[in-house]
């Protein structure tokens, strides 16, 4: 890599880093086929994510669980992948061709601000991202309101970016938006937790 592209790769992480937001190059250092070892979404999905459902993954990345949740929901089901970022949601749906399950999932580019949906979520997925999120309180509000009345949305956080206080904050975020803490899973490297509305 010349000196000319150095800058403007570190200008691009620069910018992304202000606004909080993971640039899409970076993730294929966590988002990758090692992370099978210890993030299995079938197995940390599968108490919440049924067929037929209408399920959300908010901040989807690259599509690790939106592609795993594709197969889950079957094809009379749908998986809404959300992302700040076109070029995740291009990768997302290339693997997700490659897999044999595009046809169920429909990506959705959103605003910083505003996911831009609404209405007749089953489950919804924030893994790794809520960190990110500036207004925490306007975002689960935005989520709780995509849920149906029996919807589930699951939180993770990594550990190693963020301390057992900031995930408490995380939680109170957004119990102060009518959501309530249901379970809370074992998920390696993560505190997490299972919110309902109340």
């Amino acid at each position: 890599m010349g000196q000319k592209e150095t800058k403007i790769m570190a200008t691009k992480h620069n910018v992304l880093k202000k606004d909080h937001v993971c640039p899409w190059w970076m993730a294929y250092s966590f988002d990758n086929p090692l992370r099978r070892l210890f993030h299995k979404p079938q197995h940390m999905l599968a108490p919440y994510v049924q067929e037929d459902m209408t399920v959300m993954d908010v901040g989807c990345g690259m599509g690790y669980f939106s592609i795993a949740m594709a197969k889950m929901v079957g094809d009379s089901g749908r998986v809404i992948a959300v992302d700040l970022q076109q070029k995740m949601l291009n990768i997302t749906l290339k693997r997700a061709k490659r897999a044999g399950v595009a046809h169920r999932i429909q990506p959705h580019l959103c605003d910083p601000g505003d996911i831009g949906l609404n209405g007749g979520t089953d489950f919804v997925l924030a893994f790794w991202m809520v960190h990110e999120v500036p207004d925490r309180i306007a975002f689960f509000r935005q989520l709780a309101s995509n849920m149906t009345p029996k919807g589930r949305l699951f939180v993770a956080e990594p550990k190693f970016h963020v301390s057992p206080s900031i995930f408490q904050e995380i939680i109170n975020a957004a119990q102060s938006t009518g959501l309530s803490v249901h379970a809370t899973p074992i998920v390696r490297f993560s505190h997490s937790a299972i919110f309902i509305k109340h």
